[in-house]
């Protein structure tokens, strides 16, 4: 259905910023919604952004709201996630999802996306 391959995971440090991408490649021309969630080892999967296909919505999750920008290329195949001012609470593996999507809608929960990349690792450095 879709490949998605994630890229700019690393070692950060308090108050640095970073900047993740997600290409996407496949069934994308009938829209595709994507989403960005983190699990950090012994939790629960948690969605940290969400953007409907077209581009046109965005849902952030509580915990990173006011730091984080969504924002998806005029070409549709890749998108991006900045996280401004990081913390301790931000370590996790980072995946991206996908989900074809044919109205603009964005979707909040793991269960409703069919594809995931391979994740990219975020590790805050004390």
């Amino acid at each position: 259905q879709v490949q998605l391959v994630e890229s700019g995971g690393g070692l950060v440090q308090a108050g640095d910023s970073l900047r993740l991408s997600c290409s996407a490649a496949g069934r994308t021309n009938s829209g595709l919604a994507m989403g960005w969630f983190r699990q950090a080892p012994g939790k629960e999967r948690e969605l940290v952004a969400a953007i409907s296909s077209g581009g046109g919505t965005t849902y952030y999750g509580d915990s990173v709201t006011v730091r984080v920008t969504f924002s998806r290329a005029n070409a549709k195949n890749t998108v991006w996630l900045q996280i401004n001012s990081l913390e301790p609470e931000d370590t996790a593996f980072y995946y991206c999802a996908g989900r074809i999507a044919a109205v603009p809608y964005y979707y909040t929960s793991p269960d409703d996306y069919g594809s995931w990349g391979q994740g990219t690792q975020v590790t805050f450095s004390s």
